[in-house]
């Protein structure tokens, strides 16, 4: 019985690498896994150039394609696990970027690799053309996420990954309001190997990508599965306590032993205090206001995405994995 690959991309304002990515899909198949079918799903944030109307065409030409079209733009988190709900093949590729960034070439690899039973095969990016800072940063946030949790997430890899099944049905379990795709994939557990790949630059297009997109990923990222943070907000404020205690007997012993009295009395001291432990104290109501705000989201239920319309698909819902 012949297998079946899903590719996922999701996309916005991506009119210029639509086709590119469909055909450099088309064509690895065709020549490098021609034993397999396949599925390419485009889930589209409610693009605003010429993206629908490209998506629509190749769902024409090629019934291969199918296509999500979202009301409106709800993110890339959103629209990445929705178009995995859309999945239906014996393995899954989490996320083929549009512009294709991460190679299309590897792909036959990663296939090669989840058939020797590797449940999950991994993207890692060696080589990314961007700054020293953001690559150090990046650095320290997987070391984060590493450190404050129970699993492991490999450094350098990203959404770029080929799932079995089973862990596609594990993933969807999760009912996350901002679902964190690596860190659900790492959180279940399976038998996992990686591959290494030159991440190539972008060609054509603009990313929609930013540093406050990308704060907000990684914060999402560090809440979703640790309470660390909060623990760090519990010792650091009996750290400053007992650090404040400690100088307040300082200042009487340092003033009874001073030939004469200080003048101002205490004036440094209050000053350092307040803006201390008062920039102490706002930086810990941001870490709690974050775990609130998470709660407040995840309660309240709505959907991660509301679908326009879907093309080429059996039904109008998802299926669920089996």
């Amino acid at each position: 019985m012949t297998k079946t690959i899903s590719i996922v991309t999701p996309c916005y304002n991506e009119e210029a690498n639509i086709r590119l990515c469909y055909e450099a899909v088309r064509d690895t198949f065709a020549s490098a896994l021609p034993g397999y079918d396949y599925e390419h799903i485009f889930c589209d944030n409610a693009s605003l150039d010429d993206s629908e109307a490209i998506l629509r065409q190749l769902a024409d030409e090629d019934k291969r394609v199918k296509v999500v079209l979202n009301s409106r733009n709800f993110g890339p988190f959103h629209n990445l696990f929705n178009g995995n709900r859309n999945a239906s093949g014996d393995a899954t590729i989490v996320m083929l970027a549009a512009d294709l960034q991460d190679p299309v070439e590897i792909i036959p690899q990663m296939v090669e690799k989840w058939e020797q039973g590797a449940k999950v095969v991994y993207g890692v990016r060696a080589n990314r053309k961007e700054s020293w800072l953001l690559r150090q940063c990046r650095a320290i946030f997987y070391k984060l996420v590493s450190g404050m949790t129970n699993f492991h997430v490999p450094q350098g890899a990203g959404e770029f990954q080929l799932i079995d099944r089973q862990v596609l049905k594990a993933v969807l379990q999760h009912e996350d309001y901002y679902p964190y795709m690596r860190g659900i994939i790492a959180n279940c557990g399976f038998e996992a190997t990686g591959i290494t790949y030159d991440m190539k630059p972008r060609q054509r297009g603009i990313s929609s990508g930013n540093a406050y997109r990308l704060f907000d990923q990684a914060v999402n990222g560090l809440i979703s599965f640790t309470n660390v943070p909060m623990r760090l907000a519990i010792f650091s404020g009996m750290t400053v306590s007992i650090l404040s205690v400690l100088f307040a007997l300082y200042s009487v012993v340092a003033q009874l032993l001073s030939a004469g009295s200080l003048a101002p009395p205490g004036t440094i001291t209050i000053i350092v205090a307040i803006f201390f432990l008062g920039g102490v104290q706002l930086f810990f109501m941001g870490v709690l206001g974050e775990y609130l705000s998470a709660v407040h989201s995840q309660v309240r239920k709505k959907p991660l995405v509301i679908e326009k319309e879907r093309i080429n698909f059996p039904s109008d819902t998802p299926e669920e994995p089996s």
